[in-house]
């Protein structure tokens, strides 16, 4: 059993640049996530899961039962979820019902990892830290230096980052 249970859903963090049609596209692969990993040099156990590819927006309650089902399949306790950032707040409370007894990080990035490497690995370290460092189950949100739990913690819009309420 690995130490920490990663899904990779998509979002924004994953999103690249399609040439041909010039839009902004979640791929169906794990390289954003694999390439800060890589980061790591292998010092973590983490099983890595990638699932839906999609944007946030786009999810619905069959997408967030199929994230709650993979992480009840699991062994792990520990849980960090890469997910877009405008509806993780509708998946933590859809989780903390669901998975109860987990300790469980979403993070994700306002910005694509292939054009600000930065913000991506620092809310992903961020999270796996958090979710290292202690032993308390519970939903959380890990964005922009903080981890909180999910209803503690929001999205300002008309600022552009995670706060605490």
């Amino acid at each position: 059993m690995a130490d920490i249970l990663l899904i990779n859903t998509g979002g924004t963090f994953n999103k690249r640049y399609d040439e041909i049609t010039g839009e902004l596209y979640v791929p169906a692969d794990e390289r954003a996530v694999e390439a800060v990993l890589a980061e790591l040099r292998g010092n973590l156990d983490i099983r890595l899961v990638g699932m839906l590819h999609k944007d946030s927006l786009e999810m619905d309650e069959t997408d967030r039962d199929r994230i709650a089902q993979a992480i009840l399949d699991g062994a792990e306790r520990r849980v960090l979820i890469v997910h877009g950032t405008d509806t993780m707040h509708l998946t933590a409370a859809h989780l903390e019902k669901r998975c109860p007894g987990r300790r469980i990080v979403l993070t994700g990035a306002m910005k694509p990892h292939a054009y600000d490497r930065q913000e991506a690995a620092v809310n992903l370290a961020l999270s796996l830290g958090w979710l290292l460092a202690g032993d308390g189950a519970g939903v959380h949100i890990g964005m922009h230096g903080l981890v909180r739990p999910h209803a503690g913690i929001v999205k300002d819009r008309a600022k552009g980052v995670f706060r605490a309420v």
